[in-house]
């Protein structure tokens, strides 16, 4: 009878519906109402968007030894509660979608998040989880995830807003056209770019920019503008990026050895040496000598020594915009 009215309230609170209320917030799961007590290991999954990983979800699962696998949206479908739960043997699977800064507000949605085991954030739009999270109980209860030593993970936009810092929007509109790296070597300055800092404290990320889809999406040059950005608004004087693309993903240990895995180009690890020469609002990027290394699948990288094995270092200028690299036939990726 006790355990039956255990089950009931837990049913009420994950639904979604406050007492006396529509909540602003959806929740659905699969799996276990009730949840796991189980211990957790540090990790951070690093997925850089495409199709998703099988061995990189395998993998943050396992740092969760079968607890209660949460994702996070701002919007969409709880697509993933599916695939998840086919992929890894988990307590339970869920989906937590959070619409708006009201939700982000909710006593109960920070309380699923930390009642997670492991963290999941989709992809979609970072301008969302920027500007809906930022500053709210989401944004603390992520943050208070991590620094317990539970894993973490993030595709596509997911994967951009786990770094220190993070390309956000000044404004939210999903329809825009994806900012180029024409635009950003041009001007680093131009009203569409807008760089945030300090959103997620993730061990091991800090001072670090993230992103996703980069060679697919030819990214190289606005990531210049951006590291050069951080440097010129006076945030770091060598700022350092993580760039994964699409069906390649970085699986990070708390030690900060990582692997790379996938059928992508797999990871880029770029360090800004010397201070940008030119970067000014309405003027083209100049940036000499920036630390570059490619890691592929099966490689390793290190990321707090900064140092690969099984990989390609060479490096990277910008003049009045332009890219050049010392890899042969001027190379960026």
């Amino acid at each position: 009878m006790k355990l039956a009215r255990v089950v009931l309230l837990s049913l009420i609170f994950y639904s979604g519906v406050a007492v006396g209320h529509t909540a602003s917030y959806k929740y659905k799961r699969l799996g276990s109402d009730l949840d796991a007590q189980t211990h957790t290991e540090p990790g951070i999954a690093m997925m850089g968007g495409g199709s998703d990983l099988d061995e990189a979800f395998r993998w943050l699962c396992g740092k969760a030894h079968g607890g209660d696998f949460l994702i996070l949206r701002a919007h969409g479908k709880d697509d993933y509660n599916k695939y998840v739960n086919k992929v890894c043997q988990m307590n339970s699977v869920a989906t937590l979608i959070i619409p708006n800064r009201k939700a982000a507000g909710e006593p109960r949605v920070a309380e699923i998040i930390r009642r997670a085991t492991v963290i999941f954030i989709a992809g979609g739009d970072q301008s969302r989880y920027v500007n809906f999270w930022k500053g709210t109980l989401v944004e603390d209860a992520i943050n208070a995830h991590v620094t317990v030593g539970k894993p973490i993970g993030g595709t596509s936009a997911g994967l951009a807003v786990l770094g220190q810092f993070v390309y956000g929007c000044l404004e939210d509109k999903p329809n825009d056209a994806d900012l180029t790296s024409r635009e950003v070597l041009a001007d680093p300055y131009a009203k569409r770019i807008a760089l945030v800092r300090d959103f997620f404290d993730v061990p091991g990320l800090e001072n670090i920019l993230t992103d996703s889809h980069f060679a697919k999406r030819d990214r190289m040059g606005r990531s210049l503008g951006f590291l050069a950005r951080i440097v010129a608004d006076g945030w770091s004087r060598t700022p350092r990026e993580i760039a994964i693309d699409e069906k390649s993903a970085l699986l990070v240990e708390v030690d900060g050895r990582a692997k790379v895995v996938g059928t992508g180009l797999g990871a880029y690890f770029l360090q800004v040496t010397d201070a940008p020469e030119a970067c000014k609002p309405g003027q083209p990027l100049t940036l000499r000598n920036v630390a570059a290394y490619h890691a592929p699948a099966g490689s390793t990288f290190d990321i707090r020594g900064w140092n690969g094995d099984g990989g390609e270092a060479y490096s990277i200028s910008v003049e009045s915009g332009q890219i050049h690299t010392s890899r042969a036939g001027n190379a960026v990726y």
